[in-house]
């Protein structure tokens, strides 16, 4: 392989990488915009809060907290 190849090839790798890094940021914000209600929104952030303290988002503890929140407020 020439030395450009493996250059492009570890480029393209490497913005792959970004580029899922990003989505995977942004999904858990998209969730929230698109499917809770306005007037939900805050209980869910608390929620999320409680349930996850580091600065990356554990997005399926959070939401079974958040689940287990909703079952016990109804």
């Amino acid at each position: 392989m020439s030395d450009f190849l493996i250059v492009v090839i570890v480029a393209a790798v490497l913005v792959f990488v970004v580029l899922i890094e990003l989505a995977a940021a942004a999904l858990p914000v998209l969730i929230v915009v698109t499917l809770v209600p306005p007037e939900q929104r805050p209980a869910l952030a608390a929620c999320l809060a409680a349930a996850d303290s580091s600065r990356r988002l554990r997005l399926w503890s959070a939401l079974r907290a958040a689940v287990r929140a909703r079952r016990l407020h109804r």
